[in-house]
């Protein structure tokens, strides 16, 4: 029987590896474990509502093993993709966020296309010949680049 016992734990032990070597989970938050959850996959349990085993584990991981439900809480940094829609997801500042990237430039084919914020640019004013198609252009193109974030306002 304690051989038995050791290798549940070991189980439930690299259950727990997959989950945070492979980082993907099946869907969006749920608050209820699943009827008839498939060995192998992986959840976010909702931040709030959770029931039956999953009460008192809002926020964190669930994975369903063959020794039953393993939980991880999230770490701060903690990354994760989700099957279903393929969108990434970051425990940040004590929850899930989706939708953003973190860095310090975009580098595509070995050419820096985004870095540091730009200071402020000016919009066209004055000059002798005033052609007001290019000023709209060109304030067009500097909002377009405020708006990203790409020059400050």
């Amino acid at each position: 029987m304690a051989c038995a016992g050791r290798s549940m734990i070991l189980r439930g032990a690299l259950a727990i590896v997959d989950l945070l070597v492979g980082g993907s989970v099946e869907a969006a938050p749920i608050a209820a474990p699943p009827a008839s959850p498939i060995l192998g996959t992986f959840y976010r349990i909702a931040a709030a509502g959770a029931s039956g085993v999953f009460a008192g584990h809002e926020g964190s991981l669930a994975g369903w093993s063959d020794a039953g439900w393993r939980f991880v809480a999230p770490v701060e940094g903690m990354r994760l993709t989700e099957r279903g829609s393929g969108v990434e997801f970051a425990f940040r500042d004590g929850a899930w966020t989706s939708g953003s990237i973190r860095g310090s430039e975009v580098v595509i084919g070995g050419a820096k296309l985004v870095g540091d914020r730009l200071p402020p640019i000016a919009g066209p004013v004055g000059g002798s010949a005033i052609d007001t198609e290019v000023r709209t252009a060109v304030g067009q193109i500097l909002s377009a680049l405020r708006t990203h974030g790409l020059i400050a306002s």
